[in-house]
């Protein structure tokens, strides 16, 4: 396996890791990590929307990265040969 196999591999793993927490913490109709965090502030009204805009980009982000490495494997992963 190469060095951008293997570099791959540590974001890729990263970037999945990341999209599950960052999507975890979005909130549902008024209840979620995002908002116990953002009425936790001293303004939540002010804060929340922060947070929640914040949020949605670095989900954005590790989603992206997610699928950008799977369309880099797909192109360099070495194949297995059949010998036979």
């Amino acid at each position: 396996m190469s060095v951008l196999n293997i570099f791959l591999l540590v974001v890729w793993a990263i970037s999945a890791v990341g999209t599950v927490l960052f999507v975890l913490m979005h909130s549902g109709k008024g209840t979620g990590v995002s908002e116990m965090i953002a009425a936790s502030m001293s303004n939540a009204s002010a804060g929340s929307g922060v947070w929640e805009k914040n949020l949605d980009r670095l989900t954005i982000i590790f989603a992206s990265l997610f699928g950008i490495c799977c369309l880099v494997f797909m192109l360099t992963f070495p194949l297995a040969t059949l010998n036979g």
